[in-house]
C-alpha cells in the first residue's frame, strides 16, 4: 500500500523496524563507531556508503531515520542532516562552489548567511551578487554566468515571497543551479522540488523540531551528484547531528502536519489583527490580502505559516516597551515552536549587518517579528492587544 497523505508519511516514513525487538519507534543510537566488517547477513546499510555503519560522524542509523521520514515529507529522493541549519547552508554551497565561480542571491536573508555570503565566500573566491526580491521575482538578472542562484522562499525577516515557479522555470532554461531555503514554509506549506528547486534547506530547529529544544539542519535534493558532494562536505567539516538531535527532529516531524495547521490558523489570524490597530505602521505577511506579495504567496504557498513581522509606530523604545508588556510571546530569537517569540530583528537576527545594510534591506529599528505558537487564539489576542494600548 501506497501512503499518499501527509500526516500518514510523517508518522510512518523512515521508520527503523527492528523485527528481532519488534520496535515502535526509531531507536536512539549513541554510538560512535560501529562493528566492521559487519558480515551480519541481514546487515542495515548507511546510505551514504551503502555498505555497513561505520563511524557516526558517516551515518548513523537515528540520523537516517530522520533523513528518511524527511525525504518522505519534502518529496526528495535523498536527504543529509546536519548539526544545525548554519550547518547545512554552508557545507550545501561549499560542496557546490569553487573560486572563481559566481553566485546570486536575494539581499534580504537571514542574518548568519548574508554574512556568510557577503563576508567569508569572497575571501574563497566565490562572487556573491545580491539583487532585492522584487528584482528576483522580474527577472532582472543582468549576468548570465551563475552557477546558483539562493533564495529563501518566505525571506527574514519582512516575509517577502519569492516566486519560486517562475525563478525555478529560469534556472532550467539557464542551466543553474537553484537552491531554496524553505525554512518559513515548512515542507507543510510547500514543496519547492515541485517547482523546479534542485536543493531544499531547512533549518529543523524551526518547525521540523517544533520545540525550541534542538539544533538540526537538513537539506533534501533529487540529484545524486549533489547529495554525494553534500555528504562529503558534512563529514569533512564535522557538521553531523548526533543521535539525540536526530531523535527529537525525527519525533518533531511526525506532528508537522498538525502543528503547522495550528500555526496557519493563529498566524493568519494575528496578522489580521494587527493591521487593523492603529498602533502600527504596517504588517508583514504572506497571507494577507493587502500585501504585496499575496498573489504570488497563493501560488506557491499551501499555507502562510506562523511567522509574522510589524512595524510599530515610534522607535525602539516603543518597540522594546510593547515587548516588555507581553505575557505570553517570550523575547527570543529563533522561530516555529509551539510557544510564541518575539524579536527585534536589528538588535538580534540581523544584528551582524551593518546599519547601511539593514537600511537598504528595510530593516528598521521598530521592526518587530513575532513567530506565533500554538496557543489559543484568544489568548494571543488579548495579550498583544494589552500590549499595544500600553504603549
Amino acid at each position: 500500500m501506497s501512503i499518499k497523505g501527509f500526516n500518514s508519511r510523517a508518522v510512518h516514513g523512515g521508520e527503523l523496524y527492528i523485527p528481532e525487538i519488534g520496535n515502535v519507534t526509531t531507536p536512539i543510537f549513541e554510538d560512535s563507531t560501529y562493528k566492521y566488517p559487519n558480515n551480519s547477513k541481514d546487515i542495515i546499510a548507511d546510505n551514504t556508503s551503502k555498505s555497513t555503519f561505520l563511524y557516526s560522524r558517516w551515518g548513523n542509523p537515528t540520523v537516517q531515520s530522520f533523513e528518511g521520514k524527511y525525504r518522505s515529507l519534502e518529496k526528495t529522493e535523498y536527504a543529509v542532516a546536519f548539526s544545525t541549519g548554519m550547518g547545512a547552508i554552508t557545507a550545501t554551497v561549499l560542496s557546490i562552489m569553487k573560486s572563481g565561480d559566481r553566485m546570486l542571491a536575494i539581499n534580504v536573508l537571514y542574518g548568519q548567511t548574508y554574512y556568510f555570503f557577503a563576508r567569508k565566500l569572497k575571501s574563497y573566491g566565490i562572487n556573491v551578487d545580491m539583487v532585492s526580491v522584487e528584482d528576483m521575482n522580474n527577472l532582472n538578472i543582468e549576468k548570465k554566468d551563475y552557477k546558483m542562484i539562493y533564495i529563501e522562499s518566505i525571506p527574514n525577516p519582512l516575509m517577502d515571497v519569492l516566486d519560486i515557479k517562475k525563478i525555478g522555470a529560469y534556472c532550467r532554461k539557464n542551466n543553474i543551479i537553484l537552491i531554496v531555503d524553505a525554512t518559513f514554509a515548512s515542507p507543510f506549506n510547500q514543496t519547492p522540488v515541485d517547482f523546479g528547486a534542485d536543493i531544499i534547506i531547512h533549518s529543523g530547529t524551526k518547525y521540523i523540531g517544533g520545540h525550541s529544544d534542538v539544533l538540526v539542519g537538513v537539506v533534501g535534493c533529487n540529484d545524486n551528484k549533489y547529495y554525494s558532494g553534500i555528504v562529503d562536505m558534512r563529514k569533512t567539516l564535522g557538521a553531523s547531528p548526533d543521535a539525540f538531535q536526530a531523535y527529537l527532529a525525527y519525533r518533531g516531524l511526525k506532528t508537522l502536519g498538525l502543528r503547522m495547521e495550528r500555526h496557519n490558523s493563529n498566524g493568519l489570524k494575528i496578522a489580521q489583527f494587527l493591521e487593523s490597530s492603529d498602533k502600527i505602521v504596517e504588517v508583514y505577511y504572506p497571507g494577507l490580502k493587502s500585501g504585496k506579495y499575496y498573489e504570488i504567496a497563493k501560488d506557491n504557498l499551501r499555507g502562510f505559516g506562523g511567522m509574522i513581522s510589524f512595524k510599530l509606530k515610534g522607535g525602539i523604545e516603543e518597540s522594546h516597551k510593547f515587548i516588555q508588556n507581553l505575557e505570553i510571546p517570550m523575547p527570543a530569537v529563533s522561530l516555529g515552536g509551539v510557544e510564541s517569540l518575539i524579536t527585534i530583528p536589528a538588535e538580534t537576527t540581523h544584528s551582524e549587518m551593518t546599519g547601511e545594510e539593514r537600511k537598504k534591506s528595510g530593516i528598521t529599528d521598530n521592526l518587530i517579528r513575532l513567530s506565533v505558537g500554538i496557543e489559543d487564539y484568544e489568548d494571543l489576542e488579548n495579550d498583544l492587544y494589552q500590549a499595544l494600548n500600553k504603549i
